[in-house]
């Protein structure tokens, strides 16, 4: 494993420090009242145009469990160009710590579902979703999607439809620690477990297994998986470590149980990868911060860790396993302190969209800014 590592990330480090692929269409940096702009997704609308939903802090502080809303653009050329914000209340928003980490699905007879987290205390965070019949004009109420109480991580742009219709939602369980209500009571050491509807999500029901990192030196265990429908209708799932590398798992009955999880391919630190199948063939597209955090890397603070992003293809029937490109360099490492994570990824006819956050020092954070990047699909590995 330690020789795989060394060879992978030597591939990508050889590459010269050019400008990122395509051009940043939108930039959403921290402003007073408005501390951060986050994670967001992206679906396409009926009428051809697309809709980006994310997450829009208000107030003075920009951390996880500060005050959030839903804010809504959308865009009629292909992602060139974006129309104002518009919000989309949430009903319980008010007496949440949080609303974020937004997904979007198309579901049957072409209704759209959007899924998102509230936070309520650290022992309590679960994922909602909403229906709506005319393109996001209007919203249904609400269905929580989580039986059960308790501390769920579901990242932005992780829901998916499988081909059979069902729907799965991977989500890291944080059991709790003390009965105190802060963020030091939850464990952070994350259980992969995944929440499926077979009735385009009226109800929900965990999935007969949950996956547990079987290892002793971890803090992290699972944390924030994704999943994604392989073309032989196995399902790959991914989760960061602390461990330098994604774990994966794999999945014979549409996420009913799980392999146990092993290293995968992609060396990382402890942040998130995003994965989306390329339209019209078998191979994904991969997005990830590629450097572990080797002790004697001399990481800057802030960022440091999550410079630079980088995206990959290849995959096929095998997953990690198969055949994968280059790394080609998105964005960074030319500001040491600035970090991009948390990516959502879109394909258009010819381009893709990017939604990543991003920043550093002189953004307080390197969650702080949203930046929407459109690369065309002849730059992509």
């Amino acid at each position: 494993m330690r020789a795989m590592m060394g060879i992978f990330v030597l591939s990508i480090f050889s590459s010269a420090w050019a400008a990122g692929p395509g051009q940043i269409v939108v930039d959403l940096p921290p402003r007073p009242g408005n501390p951060r702009n986050s994670e967001g997704a992206f679906v396409d609308l009926s009428d051809g145009r697309i809709l980006f939903v994310y997450s829009h802090f208000f107030g003075d502080s920009g951390s996880d469990h500060a005050k959030a809303r839903l804010a809504a653009r959308t865009s009629q050329d292909g992602g060139a160009t974006w129309s104002p914000d518009t919000f989309i209340a949430t009903p319980q928003e008010a007496a949440a710590m949080n609303v974020m980490s937004v997904s979007l699905v198309r579901l049957a007879q072409g209704d759209l579902g959007i899924f998102y987290l509230l936070r309520f205390s650290w022992h309590e965070m679960r994922m909602w979703m909403r229906r709506s019949a005319d393109d996001g004009v209007t919203w249904g109420e609400p269905v929580n999607c989580m039986p059960a109480g308790g501390y769920y991580v579901v990242n932005n742009d992780r829901v998916i439809r499988l081909s059979s219709g069902r729907l799965v939602i991977p989500a890291a369980r944080h059991p709790s620690r003390a009965d105190r209500n802060e963020a030091a009571a939850v464990d952070w050491r994350g259980v992969a477990t995944f929440f499926l509807s077979d009735d385009e999500g009226r109800t929900w029901r965990e999935s007969a297994d949950y996956v547990t990192l079987p290892l002793m030196h971890t803090r992290s265990g699972l944390q924030e998986p994704g999943v994604v429908e392989l073309p032989d209708g196995r399902l790959w799932a991914w989760a960061r470590t602390d461990l330098g590398r994604q774990y994966e798992m794999f999945s014979a009955d549409r996420g009913e149980t799980w392999t146990l999880p092993a290293p995968s391919r992609f060396t990382s630190p402890n942040s998130p990868l995003s994965l989306r199948r390329i339209p019209g063939g078998d191979k994904y597209l991969a997005v990830w911060n590629p450097a572990p955090a080797f002790e004697t890397r001399g990481l800057a603070s802030p960022g440091g860790d999550r410079t630079p992003l980088v995206m990959a293809a290849g995959g096929g029937a095998s997953g990690a396993r198969g055949n994968w490109s280059a790394a080609k360099i998105i964005e960074g490492p030319d500001e040491p302190t600035a970090g991009y994570c948390y990516t959502a990824i879109h394909f258009t006819k010819n381009a893709v969209l990017l939604a990543y956050c991003a920043g550093g020092a002189a953004d307080n954070g390197r969650l702080a800014r949203l930046r929407l990047r459109q690369i065309p699909l002849s730059a992509v590995p």
